[in-house]
């Protein structure tokens, strides 16, 4: 691979990073709720889970998984029910309120319990792995930018790496963004109008996913 095509290879990872799909609004929301810590953490999950993707693609089987309709209908329901299920469970968070929907807290936990790391990194895994949509950009994309004239394996690993870095990148913008949210909620009244938006957005990424089309 030329460095020519590596900068385009780059880009493009860049941009298809950038989109707002389900594990960007939750990178986010991890950080408006708990923050930046948590998108970070949460991310460990994500990357985890593109990367096992990307060997897929490598080594052939993703070609057979994104043939497969039994598949790919198959990951994306259980994709979107999952997300279904953690919007709901977002939504209907308990929120502790010690000092009265006026009080303040500058600490974090004050309203809410923190996540346990490896609950946030469990959730970005199972959410990224149940996207069909994402096995199907490994393996349509990556192929485009493979030159037949030198060892595929080499390539893969290239491309792989550099989508795993960009991936990196975007989910600790998210979160820095999500983090940004975090300083204006001052009371318990907000978390939870945080938790509805949050919830709310989760549940239509879901119904989004049952609806894809291959």
């Amino acid at each position: 691979m030329s460095f020519d095509t590596w900068l385009v290879f780059a880009g493009a990872a860049f941009a298809l990073s950038m989109a707002p799909g389900p594990n960007n609004l939750m990178a986010m929301f991890n950080g408006a709720r708990h923050g930046v810590w948590a998108s970070a953490t949460g991310g460990i999950g994500r990357l985890l889970a593109f990367t096992l993707m990307i060997i897929v693609a490598a080594t052939g089987l993703g070609v057979v998984l994104a043939a497969s309709e039994v598949a790919f209908t198959l990951i994306k329901w259980a994709g979107a029910a999952y997300l279904v299920y953690l919007g709901v469970k977002t939504w209907r968070s308990h929120v502790h309120n010690p000092a009265g929907d006026a009080g303040i807290s500058g600490q974090e936990g004050g309203f809410q319990p923190r996540p346990k790391a490896l609950d946030l990194a469990r959730r970005e895994f199972l959410t990224a792995i149940g996207n069909p949509k994402a096995i199907l950009i490994f393996t349509a994309f990556f192929p485009q930018f493979l030159n037949a004239q030198y060892p595929h394996g080499a390539q893969f690993a290239t491309m792989g790496l550099t989508f795993i870095a960009m991936e990196a990148c975007v989910l600790m913008a998210y979160g820095l963004v999500g983090g940004q949210v975090k300083g204006f909620v001052r009371s318990a009244r907000h978390l939870r109008l945080l938790n509805r938006v949050s919830g709310g957005a989760l549940i239509g990424a879901g119904a989004l996913l049952a609806a894809a089309q291959r």
